[in-house]
């Protein structure tokens, strides 16, 4: 027998997890949202870049640094491409912890420092522990926004997503700068190098698949020393982190049970960008509202609307990074790597990226 029983459970407090619990709270049901960290949006693992479309969150209390204007791509062969690229820079932990007030301010009843042991999505059974103990809770829908790692996929029997790793510093910035800086290279294999600039700070940092390469600590000094030669940062850390992207693309995000799954943990991020941030908070709000539909319904076409609503918005996008990730793995560990033409092809600045077929180059 369960020791607490809610309308919805829902796993992860980032902004996916935060804007379901949200959106399904205002619809009057039971929520429990948790989350493992001790506090919300802690640590931060984001080089906190959010695209203009998503202006709403981006003017929550705290959360907007600054603005971007335009992006600059630097290929091997040294050439750049300078592209518009308006955005925002923002304060990712703020984010998260507006979005989770907003879900408190309808009612979530709001929980850290408390882990997912077991989920049985069958019986809708979860085992939590928490710094009250260990307990059960019954819940009739159950929404996991735990990232690219899942316990709630892994319950649902998903297997584990493709991944790049991260690793990121923040540096002091020598003046103000409105741009991202894009490094494309076969120093990065899997991914790329970026600087992103948060007013007088800069997160600089990089992403590797470590199917092609275990070392991203060599990697990153060398950037951020080129950087400070340029005179744009100082080589003086001021924060350091890092963490796992999903780069496999979208996976099912109804299961049974009702099991919903949003944001990193549904597979939403880009698999070339690594931008996460808006699909999490578009899905997010989309699982909660479906999920209380669903409840106040008992009609299970809901939860099929919320997987075609987000699949519709998101998945060409997706799919396109999936391919050309596909492409570029067939060129790492090539002098293919070292030319600018699977680069061009593989990064959204470029028009290559947008044209059909397969034009990886590889080999020189």
């Amino acid at each position: 027998m369960a020791d607490a029983e809610v309308d919805i459970l829902v796993v992860g407090l980032g902004p996916g997890g935060g804007s379901a619990a949200a959106k399904a709270a205002a619809a009057g049901w039971r929520v429990l949202a948790v989350d493992r960290r001790k506090a919300v949006g802690e640590p931060v693992q984001c080089a906190e870049f959010l695209p203009n479309p998503m202006l709403r969150h981006g003017n929550l209390p705290g959360v907007l640094v600054q603005k971007i204007t335009g992006m600059k791509t630097f290929l091997p062969s040294g050439e750049q491409e300078a592209s518009d690229f308006p955005g925002l820079m923002i304060d990712r932990a703020n984010l998260d912890k507006a979005v989770a007030e907003e879900a408190e301010v309808e009612g979530a009843d709001l929980r850290l420092a408390t882990r997912l042991l077991a989920l049985d999505p069958a019986k809708g059974e979860a085992r939590l522990k928490g710094p009250e103990g260990e307990y059960t809770v019954a819940a009739r829908v159950v929404i996991g926004a735990d990232g690219p790692h899942s316990q709630v996929a892994q319950a649902a029997g998903l297997p584990p997503q493709k991944t790049v790793h991260t690793r990121q510093h923040t540096l002091p910035l020598r003046d103000r700068y409105a741009d991202t800086d894009i490094y494309l290279s076969d120093d990065f294999p899997g991914g790329y190098g970026w600087v992103f600039p948060k007013g007088e700070v800069a997160n600089v940092g990089l992403g590797i698949d470590r199917r092609f390469g275990d070392d991203l600590g060599t990697p990153l000094e060398g950037l951020v020393a080129e950087l400070a030669e340029r005179g744009l940062v100082e080589n003086r850390v001021l924060g350091r982190t890092g963490g796992s992207i999903p780069v496999g693309g979208l996976r099912p995000m109804v299961h049974d049970g009702p099991v919903l799954l949003v944001g990193d943990a549904a597979g939403l991020t880009h698999p070339i960008t690594g931008a996460g941030i808006p699909a999490a908070l578009v899905s997010g709000e989309r699982a909660g509202e479906a999920a209380a539909e669903y409840l106040a319904e008992a009609d299970a076409e809901a939860l099929a609307d919320f997987e075609e609503d987000v699949r519709d918005q998101f998945e060409t996008s997706v799919n396109r990074g999936v391919a050309r990730r596909e492409e570029l793995e067939r060129v790492w560990g090539t002098p293919g790597a070292r030319a600018d033409r699977p680069h061009r092809r593989g990064w959204i600045a470029f028009s290559e990226y947008f044209t059909e077929g397969d034009q990886a180059e590889t080999a020189l």
